[in-house]
């Protein structure tokens, strides 16, 4: 199995390393100390809690392997290297051609999208539309569905 490359950015490395880390030992200690309380209640064959221990001892561990395997394969991009030019680690304000309405997003890795945080992924629509346009730029969106839609980039910074 060939492993595919993330880009990720400085911040958004920085936070999986800090997930892993207290998954690896504040977290596995708290799930280690619920499995010894539930084996106490007694017959393991039909107690709730160390069955759910047990699961979440697993998704633990699983999202571990996870973390690992990204930070593995990651290619950290460096903003200050970048032109002026969007990328990944760009902040973008654009202007929706129909409604005027102005919005901000920040260009990140496939690991770092957020929806609440305005962070998209180079691989959504919206954010592989945008790579390599500059200030001023026209650009033209296609959605899933195939509906189109125009935005003028207004400004590109760097966090």
């Amino acid at each position: 199995m060939q492993s595919t490359q993330i880009q990720l950015t400085p911040d958004g490395r920085q936070k999986l390393a800090d997930e892993l880390a207290w998954r690896e030992g504040e977290h596995a200690k708290e799930i280690t100390e619920s499995i010894k309380t539930a084996k106490d209640f007694g017959d393991l064959s039909e107690n709730a809690e160390y069955d759910a221990a047990k699961e979440e001892q697993a998704r633990n561990e699983a999202r571990c392997n996870e973390i690992r395997q990204i930070l593995a394969n990651a290619v950290i991009v460096d903003k200050a290297g970048v032109a002026d030019a969007v990328s990944i680690g760009s902040t973008v304000v654009l202007q929706d051609g129909d409604t005027g309405k102005e919005m901000t997003f920040s260009i990140v890795g496939t690991t770092e999208t957020n929806s609440l945080e305005h962070k998209i992924s180079t691989e959504s629509p919206v954010g592989a539309a945008l790579l390599g346009h500059r200030k001023g730029d026209e650009v033209t969106v296609t959605s899933p569905n195939g509906s189109t839609r125009t935005y003028t980039v207004l400004s590109i910074e760097r966090s």
